[in-house]
């Protein structure tokens, strides 16, 4: 059995062949390629206890691994996927359209995160999946991923967990969206997205490599790009934001927070797992 501490290191060994290939660790890729399921099952844990042997049941999944680039459709509106996606690496977002091209951004996935899990249960995709970034996913199929939660009540229960802080998330979109002014709803979303790449271990809260362009970010808060622009133009004067070569940094969090009406309670961050 692999220890959580071997797995890191295998996975981070796989991860750094695949952009400057490396003999000396090739013979552990084929290994760590059986890991790519770990951050995921980090994510469970933080919430959830599991035995050894759920640990290993999860992260033995069969699976394929799919890269996409930047605007890579991953899923699409009225595709019946077999599969449920894991992400990997990178960011992506799950979105709906209008006829005349018009979308809203529904949710932002990163490392970690089950982006599919009803794939398991439900047939047909109800919106689009769209990679921000270069993504990584691990594509377990459907029947598989039915098996394990059949198999173990442990595993479905964490996975239910999963659903619900996402139910969560979408709620408080929902009311940053059609409730808070344009300032407040764009700054609560780089407080969300901070929050987040900190609890996965990508950056700091207040520092972090923002993975969405200005019209990412307007159709994620219902503005428009330009509107988008100077909201950001005015945190950058009043020394709130700072941004450079696509990281974003917060000098003075607390009161970043206070514009932006955000506390994290909704995300539901790692508590003692039960």
């Amino acid at each position: 059995m692999v220890s959580d501490a071997n797995r890191s290191i295998l996975w981070a060994a796989c991860l750094a062949s695949s952009k400057a290939p490396n003999p000396a660790i090739e013979g552990c890729c084929s290994l760590a390629r059986t890991v790519a399921l770990l951050p995921f099952l980090q994510k469970l844990k933080s919430h959830s206890q599991l035995t050894p042997m759920e640990e290993e049941a999860l992260l033995s999944l069969p699976h394929e691994m799919a890269a996409f680039a930047p605007g890579d459709c991953i899923f699409e509106e009225g595709d019946r996927p077999d599969q449920c996606a894991v992400m990997v690496s990178g960011f992506a977002c799950r979105y709906k359209s209008l006829p005349d091209g018009k979308r809203q951004i529904l949710a932002i996935h990163q490392r970690g995160d089950g982006m599919d899990l009803q794939n398991a249960l439900t047939v047909l995709m109800d919106n689009s999946v769209q990679a921000l970034t270069h993504v990584e996913v691990a594509l377990v199929p459907a029947s598989e991923m039915n098996g394990l939660i059949i198999k173990s009540a442990s595993l479905a229960r964490a996975m239910w967990i999963e659903t619900l802080i996402d139910a969560s998330i979408q709620r408080e979109w929902t009311l940053n969206v059609g409730s808070r002014d344009p300032r407040s709803r764009i700054v609560h979303l780089l407080c969300e997205i901070g929050v987040r790449q900190e609890g996965a271990g990508l950056a700091r809260r207040d520092h972090y490599a923002l993975p969405l362009t200005q019209e990412q970010l307007a159709d994620a808060t219902g503005l428009t790009a330009v509107h988008v622009n100077r909201v950001l133009q005015s945190l950058v004067g009043e020394g709130l934001v700072a941004r450079d070569k696509g990281s974003l940094r917060m000098p003075s969090w607390d009161a970043l927070t206070q514009v932006g009406q955000f506390t994290p309670d909704y995300l539901h961050p790692v508590q003692n797992a039960v």
